[in-house]
């Protein structure tokens, strides 16, 4: 194999390299913009839950407890 060849090759492997980085790359971004958007909604849900529980005990003398949320019936 001359030295011509030679290059030839190596530059066709490296540009299959790429083009699989690009392949992952590409993959890798979809999956932390799904787990942002997911994060996002998990923090909405949390400052939601903590404004409730905030609201039911404005005084905060006394500690949270669930049984403050079991219904009377029970």
């Amino acid at each position: 194999m001359d030295a011509v060849q030679e290059l030839e090759r190596r530059i066709v492997e490296l540009e299959i390299q790429t083009a699989l980085q690009e392949d992952v790359i590409s993959s890798l971004n979809a999956m932390v913009a799904e787990l942002r958007q997911t994060l996002d909604l998990q923090q909405a849900q949390l400052r939601l839950l903590y404004q409730k529980m905030q609201d039911r005990n404005p005084d905060a003398q006394e500690p949270y407890s669930l049984r403050d949320e079991i219904p009377p019936h029970y």
